[in-house]
């Protein structure tokens, strides 16, 4: 076992003096020890891509990246949409990645903030591509009081949101 250890190693050895082979890090597997071939690049499933610096998941840069897509989201042509490529573009132009990223790339970093409703899709240009907004606040506050719930015909009402939503009885507003 120790022979097959050894010969194992002066062969890996060999190849990578020979620049055939070199070694690797894996974002899921820190602790082992991983080849490719020399000219290959490995793949973002291993390298992890933008998002890992030194094989570690790099959350400042990713929050740096998604405050600057929303500072984008809400200057860039007056507020009323912005389109992916077009703050692709603009975070080329102010240099604030150490690494190209691609659109869809750009894409992931929209959609995080999307999901954590910070930003939403309103319309498409005329070439079909979507136009990104600051999402609206959402508010809850409506005209009735919560001991309203009680009365009996509560389903049976109307009810006004702070900012002029209404949802006319017949709609569900079923309260737990």
């Amino acid at each position: 076992n120790y022979k097959n250890t050894t010969s194992r190693s002066q062969s890996t050895q060999q190849l990578e003096t020979r620049r055939l082979i070199k070694p690797i890090k894996a974002v899921t597997a820190k602790t082992k020890k991983l080849y490719m071939l020399y000219d290959l690049t490995p793949a973002k499933e291993i390298t992890g891509g933008p998002w890992y610096t030194e094989y570690e998941f790099d959350h400042e840069f990713i929050a740096e990246l998604r405050n600057f897509i929303l500072m984008c989201v809400r200057r860039m042509n007056g507020g009323k949409g912005v389109t992916l490529k077009s703050i692709s573009d603009k975070m080329i132009q102010a240099n604030v990645s150490r690494v190209t990223l691609s659109l869809e790339e750009v894409q992931q970093l929209v959609q995080t903030l999307a999901f954590d409703y910070l930003i939403e899709q309103r319309g498409v240009t005329e070439s079909g591509e979507a136009l990104f907004v600051a999402a609206r606040k959402v508010t809850t506050m409506c005209d009735f009081q919560w001991w309203d719930v009680l009365c009996p015909d509560f389903h049976f009402r109307g009810i006004r949101f702070e900012d002029d939503v209404y949802l006319s009885p017949h709609e569900p507003h079923h309260h737990s």
